[in-house]
């Protein structure tokens, strides 16, 4: 179904790909806006690192991603965390940061099961350390600008 504000439709693959990053076949996923669709870009191997992530999106171009992110509690308890990252650098075409913008809502919410929401605009407001600070509170939805 077409996301009403922006005319862009999700792909069913897209939602079976995050269901298998939830089952922890995928590291992380990357999505983008192919003409009136969002569609899977690449996936991430298990093993792979959030550097492997971040080093996957392009320099210049809108995505949407998803991380799953593994940490150990102060209790020494393994957990994780999904996050959704919408990643719009400066340097974008505008019209496609609007696209991207009128369609996150809504295709975040075909994700279900995302516990962070993120908003970069460069590699810094995504960094590793923000990732981590996102684990100290664990109700956290943080929207970087």
């Amino acid at each position: 179904m077409a996301n009403a504000a922006s005319g862009v439709a999700v792909e069913d693959h897209c939602k079976l790909v995050f269901w298998e990053l939830k089952k922890r076949n995928h590291r992380f996923i990357i999505y983008k806006i192919e003409g009136q669709n969002v569609v899977v870009e690449k996936l991430g191997g298990p093993d792979e690192s959030y550097d492997d992530f971040t080093n996957s999106l392009p320099a210049n171009e809108c995505r949407f991603a998803v991380f799953d992110f593994d940490f150990t509690t102060s209790e020494n308890c393994q957990k994780s965390k999904i996050f959704f990252i919408a990643w719009s650098p400066d340097t974008s075409n505008v019209r496609m940061k609007m696209v991207y913008a009128s369609s996150k809502d809504r295709f975040k919410r075909e994700l279900d099961g995302v516990q962070v929401d993120l908003q970069a605009t460069d590699p810094s407001e995504m960094s590793f350390d923000i990732i981590k600070v996102q684990n100290l509170n664990p109700a956290s939805t943080k929207t970087l600008n």
